[in-house]
């Protein structure tokens, strides 16, 4: 894409938490604009080194400080960044085991404290969880008994019974059989990880992605966001 040719295609590198949100949203905005996009989905922290290694791309929906350490290596466009969603993050429990109380601070750390085994990922949440163990004083403490989820979601770990208790975010563990979610962590605890859209620096013409955003932060977008366990930013 050059900046004297019309932007007809759009090339998205999109954090996989976002994928169940884009493949209903895309083809809404594909058809009301007559712009194709191309989407690549990848674990942010290989999508962030595919942009730093000189991937070409127009625009990318990551995690915030991701982004954000992007804006500010020059990969992505400084002032740029717009926050799209607040993906939740959901406590999840096998089905048909007891739902615990998770209401508030103390007695979520409580559950914690009880649980024979936890589980995380290692991606934007994973990283979120093991922040919130550290500031609520129990990352010692949940060391020895955390399985973590590699390559799938927490959720199956959970339903496996490989683990008592979970934390991911909610649109990753939606369609997971036998998986059980109990409800968000508790508001006080900051419990959303927040996906923000930026644009590539290489790129000159920026307006069809500048299109892609305002849909995204449209009413028809708000409806699947919402629908998919998550809030828009």
């Amino acid at each position: 894409m050059t900046a004297q040719q019309p932007a007809t295609e759009l090339a998205l590198f999109s954090g996989g938490a976002m994928r169940r949100f884009l493949t209903e949203a895309l083809p809404l905005f594909e058809q009301a604009t007559a712009t194709k996009v191309s989407a690549h989905f990848a674990i942010t922290r290989l999508l962030k080194k595919e942009i730093e290694d000189g991937a070409a791309f127009d625009m990318a929906l990551m995690p915030r400080s991701e982004l954000d350490a992007l804006a500010g290596s020059g990969f992505i466009v400084p002032g740029s960044q717009t926050d799209i969603v607040r993906s939740i993050v959901g406590f999840i429990v096998r089905v048909g085991a007891p739902v615990p109380d998770i209401s508030s601070v103390e007695a979520f750390k409580s559950v914690l404290r009880r649980a024979k085994s936890i589980s995380h990922s290692q991606g934007p949440s994973g990283l979120y969880v093991a922040a919130l163990l550290e500031r609520i004083g129990l990352a010692g403490e949940m060391k020895e008994k955390t399985v973590l989820a590699i390559g799938r979601p927490v959720g199956e770990v959970v339903a496996s019974g490989e683990a008592e208790i979970g934390m991911q975010q909610i649109i990753e563990n939606q369609p997971v059989q036998g998986a059980h979610l109990v409800g968000p962590l508790p508001p006080e605890l900051g419990n959303f990880v927040a996906y923000s859209a930026g644009f590539a620096s290489r790129v000159a013409d920026h307006a069809a992605a500048r299109s892609l955003v305002a849909f995204l932060k449209s009413p028809a977008s708000v409806r699947i966001i919402r629908e998919k366990g998550m809030e828009p930013a």
